[in-house]
């Protein structure tokens, strides 16, 4: 679907389909949410930044070009999300581009992850990504705008050690395809961004982690590049322009669709052979949250709690 942008969701005829329109990213402190504001922000929309890190969500917003404003919140809380869509309409307006980019990872042996961070990490990728599109979906029936879920490789085939973010994102990847059919008749296009491996701080420990660093071993050269969060937006950004209902990041990834009933067997033969190489108490003395953003939330969460 190639439809650009105007204020009626029509093809549009001027330069800057998006200059002007509000456009609202989740998970927007830090790595590709901060540099997707920023590259929609420079193309001249008004950008409200969502997340959990509150002082590092205004350093972000007060660094764009253009109006913006940023709301501390838990995705997983519909209650606070509600709350959050209306001051975005009441400071910007409705918004046209939503994207449910918020997202943690943990890794670790499943039997070894602690209940409550397995359900944390699926809550955010998953849960979290609904509330959002509950939240927003009466102003982008508005607009006829435009719902970006961000998914991952990692929905291609599981990976051992990942067991809640690879379900998380496969299932966040099913329920954009759902939402898609649903909403279409109110003008509302659904996009999926699929994700390969990109710099933030989610993969900084990459060597350490033993399933992650075989899989990126054992893939071609071209596939191993690790792509800045900068470029990732402007991928972002041209299929947002577009309204695309597949982004591939890094472009090439779309030739992989054909193969994807492969990828599982590939994987597990792969991380069978390195699981092996490590006894049961290296691999418990793995479980840990990735990533800074995914530490902040998740003590935020731990300490919330009663």
């Amino acid at each position: 679907m190639r439809d650009i942008f105007d204020v009626s969701g029509r093809r549009s005829a001027t330069g800057a389909p998006l200059c002007g329109r509000v456009a609202v990213v989740t998970g927007a402190a830090r790595g590709v949410g901060e540099a997707l504001a920023r590259r929609l922000s420079d193309a001249g929309m008004l950008v409200a930044l969502l997340g959990r890190e509150e002082e590092t969500l205004r350093r972000a917003a007060a660094s764009l070009p253009n109006p913006s404003i940023c709301v501390e919140a838990d995705v997983t809380d519909h209650t606070a999300l509600e709350g959050a869509a209306r001051q975005v309409e009441n400071a910007l307006g409705p918004a046209s581009v939503v994207v449910a980019n918020a997202g943690i990872a943990a890794g670790g042996p499943f039997i070894h992850t602690a209940t409550d961070l397995w359900q944390r990490v699926v809550d955010v990728n998953l849960v979290g990504s609904a509330n959002t599109a509950r939240a927003f979906l009466p102003q982008l029936a508005h607009t006829r705008g435009y719902f970006l879920q961000i998914a991952s490789t990692a929905a291609f085939g599981a990976a051992p050690m990942m067991s809640a973010y690879c379900a998380s994102k496969a299932g966040a990847e099913s329920f954009a395809q759902a939402l898609r059919g649903e909403v279409e008749p109110d003008g509302i296009t659904v996009g999926i961004a699929y994700l390969h491996w990109t710099g933030t701080d989610m993969i900084a420990g990459i060597d350490e982690h033993p399933v992650l660093q075989a899989l990126r071993r054992h893939q071609p050269r071209f596939a191993r590049r690790v792509h800045s969060p900068a470029q990732v937006a402007d991928w972002l950004a041209t299929g947002i322009t577009e309204r695309t209902h597949h982004i591939y990041a890094p472009p090439w990834l779309r030739w992989c669709q054909p193969l994807r009933p492969l990828f599982p067997a590939v994987v597990a033969r792969i991380t069978r052979r390195e699981l092996r190489k490590r006894s049961r108490a290296e691999l418990a003395a793995d479980v840990e949250v990735l990533g800074a953003g995914g530490r902040a939330d998740w003590n935020s969460y731990r300490s919330a709690r009663p």
